[in-house]
C-alpha cells in the first residue's frame, strides 16, 4: 500500500494542536499560525479527498468532495448564528450567495481561463452541465430571491410555514440531483473524450486511511475556522466593508479545497471533472444549507433574512445567465473564463463599496 506523504498525515493533526492555543489569547502571531495551519490543512483535506474519489471513481468522486465542503459550510454557518443570535439573521444568507457567486464566476473562471490558455479550447459533456446549471437557477432564485416578493411576511423574510417548504424543496432539488448524477444519468457527467486512468486506483485500506484523514482535516477546518471568525469580522470591519465581507471570507476559506482541486481538473485538461466540482459545491452549498438553517431558525426562534438586496439580486441573476450562455455549446475558450473573472471581480468590489 503506497503510504500518503508525511505533510498530508502531519497537517490535521498540527490543525488540532494549534487550536488549543485559540483559548489561551496569545496575540496576532498566534493567530497568524493558526491560518497557515488551516491552509495547511486544507491542502490535506483536497490530497485526501482525491485518494476517496479516485477509489470510488467518477462522478462520485466529485460529489464526496463537495459534500465535504458543504459541511464545513453547514457547521461555520450554524456556530457563528448559535452565538450571534439576532445579529447573525444574514450570515446563512451572506455565505451562501458568497459561496455561489465565488463557484459561479471565481472557481468556474479560473478552471476556464487556465484551461483555456494551456490547451485553447476544452471540450465537457453539455448534458450533464445543463442539468447542474438548472438546478444552481431553480435553487438559487427559491431561496435568495423569491423571499422579497411573498406577501405574507414582508421581505426579505420568509414565514415559518413558507420556510419550511422551501427547506423541503431544497432537498428535494439536491437528493434529485444526486439521483440523476450518480444513477440513471451517470454518463452525462462524464468526460466524453476522457482517457482511461493511467494509475491504478489506490487499495481500499488506502482509501478508507485517506476518508478518516479527511474527515480529521475538514473538522481541524472548520474549528480552526471559527476560532478565527472574530479576527476576520474585526479585519472586515475595519476595512469598512459591509458585514456582508464575513460572509465572502467565510465562502473563500471553505471552498478553498474545492477551487483548487477543480483548477488542478482543468489544468490536466479533464473539464467535466472541474465543473462537476464547481456546479455540484453550488448545488450542495444551498440544498443542504438552507434546510439545515431553516431546521435551526425554526427551533431556536432566530430570525433568518434570505432574500438578496436589489444588487445581489442583479449580480445573481447576471452570473446564472453568463454561466448559461458560457457553457451552452459543450467547448469553452479563455473568453468565458475572463468574462466569469469579471463579474466576480464586480462581486468583490461592490461588496467593499456597495
Amino acid at each position: 500500500m503506497k503510504l500518503a506523504p508525511a505533510w498530508t498525515l502531519v497537517a490535521p493533526v498540527a490543525g488540532w494542536l494549534l487550536l488549543g492555543g485559540t483559548y489561551l489569547d496569545l496575540g496576532g502571531a498566534y493567530l497568524a499560525a493558526v491560518a497557515v495551519g488551516l491552509g495547511a490543512c486544507i491542502m490535506a483535506g483536497v490530497y485526501h479527498a482525491e485518494v476517496v474519489a479516485h477509489r470510488v471513481g467518477e462522478p462520485f468522486g466529485t460529489l464526496i468532495l463537495a459534500v465535504a465542503i458543504t459541511v464545513i459550510e453547514v457547521a461555520l454557518i450554524l456556530v457563528l448564528m448559535a452565538a450571534g443570535g439576532d445579529d447573525a439573521k444574514t450570515v446563512a444568507r451572506d455565505t451562501v450567495f458568497a459561496a455561489v457567486m465565488i463557484i459561479l464566476n471565481g472557481i468556474v473562471g479560473l478552471c476556464l481561463l487556465a484551461g483555456g490558455m494551456r490547451y485553447h479550447e476544452q471540450e465537457f459533456t453539455q448534458q450533464g452541465t445543463t442539468a447542474s446549471l438548472t438546478t444552481v437557477a431553480a435553487i438559487a432564485v427559491l431561496t435568495l430571491i423569491l423571499p422579497n416578493y411573498t406577501s405574507t411576511t414582508p421581505g426579505p423574510y420568509y414565514s415559518a410555514s413558507q420556510l419550511a417548504f422551501i427547506a423541503v424543496v431544497s432537498l428535494v432539488l439536491y437528493g434529485t440531483f444526486v439521483v440523476v448524477q450518480t444513477v440513471r444519468h451517470r454518463r452525462d457527467f462524464l468526460q466524453a473524450d476522457a482517457e482511461e486512468p493511467h494509475l491504478a486506483p489506490p487499495t481500499d485500506g488506502a482509501a478508507i486511511a485517506s476518508g478518516v484523514m479527511l474527515v480529521i482535516a475538514l473538522g481541524a477546518v472548520v474549528l480552526d475556522a471559527k476560532a478565527l471568525a472574530p479576527t476576520l469580522e474585526k479585519l472586515v470591519l475595519a476595512v469598512g466593508a459591509p458585514q456582508a465581507g464575513v460572509g465572502v471570507l467565510i465562502a473563500m476559506l471553505v471552498l478553498g479545497p474545492e477551487g483548487y482541486s477543480a483548477l488542478r481538473a482543468a489544468r490536466a485538461n479533464r473539464l467535466q471533472t472541474s465543473l462537476n466540482l464547481a456546479l455540484g459545491s453550488a448545488i450542495a452549498s444551498i440544498g443542504l444549507t438552507i434546510p439545515s438553517v431553516a431546521v435551526l431558525s425554526m427551533v431556536t426562534g432566530t430570525t433568518l433574512a434570505l432574500g438578496l438586496d436589489s444588487m445581489g439580486t442583479a449580480l445573481l441573476v447576471l452570473s446564472l445567465f453568463i454561466a448559461a450562455l458560457s457553457l451552452s455549446t459543450g467547448r469553452t475558450t479563455v473568453l468565458q473564463g475572463v468574462v466569469h473573472l469579471v463579474i466576480f471581480a464586480v462581486y468583490l468590489f461592490t461588496t467593499v463599496v456597495p
